[in-house]
């Protein structure tokens, strides 16, 4: 039986309940995280399902996901956040970012927070090559989430109509021309109403170099980030073809292709082939109007695509408390089932085997084989374009390949100009 408090004792009860309740409240961790929306897809919505779901399991920390447009924004405003009164505890930012944000003492290395057997098994839980864009001086600073490969979406429909099989896309850059010239539909004034393939160059230039370089089997930089190999042979070849087919081959528009609107274009049947990010699965699944498929990217010596998107950093300028926290929402994010539903929501990739063992991925991947395309092709991925003094280092290779698209130099004279430049700015860090 409750004894009935006199009216003091009960005051004084309540003060003291009123009290712990507050406490309780004040002992929340507040976390800030920055995060990119890049691509297509119903990315925010489903980052902010997730944090709801970490909430509830976690309900001593609450977190707020700042969007923050594209990857190079993310990075800017959430640096510019280290420097203000109001500095966020993580950010998903390009996983190519890490030597930059290393250089500038501003992330810490996830080696620090693992403890337990358990998280070390998390953490050796990855796909290899989606760790190397992460890894640097034998330790590891950023953690895949949103990443990706470049694939090749291509119109089954399209290819019916010009007497190809849609089931056997171009496997090689021979068969890639060859298909592209059947693909491409002028009118009888000779416009192209569709033409055969899109690589874009505008955006992210330097990426879909990257997996022409590697089909040629070429590499630009080393692990370390301190050396390109932009004037090699092979990568100056691998310009010229991209170029070539455009100006000599004419299956694509000749000059430069938005980033932002090939998607569109590709829907609109504007174009027969697009090389473009997995991260546009979904959104294309969902809106083409006509029979697609997916495969990996044409080979040249050897099939090739870099590694894209963003991995998970932790700042340095946080709390004890608020590294902990950030830790717990990294791993709930990148557990199986997260990194499974993440997956078939957006069309970005699993990072771990064990999310592609889940009954929902393995379910989804079985009834939509595209799924896979881009986990599959990871054995013959390379890691993307990641230096010191990243952002310089980048614009000079982009810089050259519209310069080379658009006719205003040649591949040779603007990649060897691009790596005299970028030797320039790496010779310290060696």
């Amino acid at each position: 039986m409750l004894r009935k408090l006199p009216s003091l004792g009960r005051a004084v009860g309540l003060s003291l309940a009123t009290i712990g309740f507050s406490s309780a409240l004040m002992a929340k961790t507040e976390l800030t995280m920055y995060y990119p929306v890049a691509v297509g897809g119903p990315i925010t919505k489903v980052v902010d399902n997730m944090i709801v779901g970490f909430e509830k399991k976690n309900p001593d920390i609450d977190v707020t996901a700042i969007y923050a447009g594209n990857y190079n924004d993310a990075r800017i405003k959430a640096l510019a956040a280290l420097s203000s009164g109001k500095p966020a505890q993580l950010s998903v930012m390009f996983s190519i970012d890490v030597h930059e944000l290393m250089d500038q003492d501003a992330i810490i290395p996830f080696d620090e927070l693992v403890k337990t057997p358990e998280d070390k098994q998390w953490l050796n839980s990855f796909y290899p090559t989606l760790m190397q864009n992460g890894k640097a001086q034998g330790k590891t600073w950023g953690i895949p989430f949103q990443r990706s490969t470049i694939v090749m979406y291509y119109n089954k429909d399209a290819f019916r109509a010009a007497g190809l099989d849609p089931e056997n896309p171009p496997k090689n850059w021979d068969e890639l021309v060859t298909a592209g010239k059947k693909l491409t539909v002028r009118n009888s004034s000779g416009k192209v109403q569709q033409w055969g393939a899109m690589i874009p160059s505008t955006g992210y230039p330097y990426w879909m170099f990257s997996a022409l370089t590697k089909q040629n089997g070429a590499v630009l930089m080393n692990q370390d980030g301190t050396e390109t190999y932009f004037n090699k042979p092979a990568v100056v070849e691998a310009l010229s073809f991209w170029k070539d087919l455009g100006s000599k081959h004419r299956i694509m528009p000749d000059g430069t292709i938005e980033w932002g609107t090939l998607r569109q274009n590709f829907l609109e049947q504007k174009t027969a082939i697009m090389w473009h990010s997995t991260g546009n699965l979904t959104t294309v699944k969902k809106k083409a109007k006509f029979d697609f498929g997916v495969a990996m990217l044409p080979a040249q010596k050897e099939f090739g695509s870099p590694t894209g998107g963003g991995n998970f950093y932790i700042f340095k300028k946080s709390s004890a408390e608020e590294k902990a926290a950030s830790f717990k929402l990294v791993q709930y994010m990148t557990a199986p089932k997260q990194a499974a539903a993440w997956s078939e929501a957006t069309g970005y990739m699993g990072v771990s085997e064990q999310a592609y063992q889940t009954k929902a991925l393995s379910r989804y991947v079985d009834n939509f084989p595209p799924a896979a395309v881009a986990k599959d092709q990871l054995k013959y991925a390379t890691a993307e374009l990641s230096t010191h003094q990243a952002g310089r280092v980048r614009k000079l290779l982009d810089d050259a390949i519209q310069s080379v698209l658009t006719g205003e130099q040649g591949a040779e004279q603007a990649l060897s100009s691009a790596q005299k430049q970028s030797d320039r700015i790496l010779r310290r860090y060696r």
